[in-house]
């Protein structure tokens, strides 16, 4: 499996609902890409001043990201797709 270096957090995006509240169908052409994801993999933190910074999410932790983070890179691994960006752009963590 990958393992991210530093403060990198490896996502799996999760598939928001194809509907709007009214019932209406959204295509998949004209949907948003997903801003949720589940943490798959994480990195052992960043070092400041000489101590590292543990990492606040956790494998199977279910995040909110910035849309258009800039440390955001899609990756594929394995043949599945997946995001690889800095703890940084995460938001929070959804119970």
């Amino acid at each position: 499996m990958f393992k991210p270096l530093n403060n990198y957090v490896l996502l799996e995006r999760i598939e928001e609902e194809n509907k709007t509240a009214g019932g209406i169908i959204i295509p998949d052409t004209a949907k948003e890409k997903p801003s949720r994801g589940r943490v798959i993999a994480v990195g052992d933190g960043v070092f400041d001043g000489g101590n590292r910074v543990p990492m606040s999410v956790h494998v199977g932790d279910v995040v909110l990201f910035a849309k258009w983070a800039a440390s955001a890179n899609e990756v594929k691994i394995n043949g599945q797709d997946f995001i690889l960006i800095k703890e940084t752009d995460i938001l929070g963590i959804l119970d």
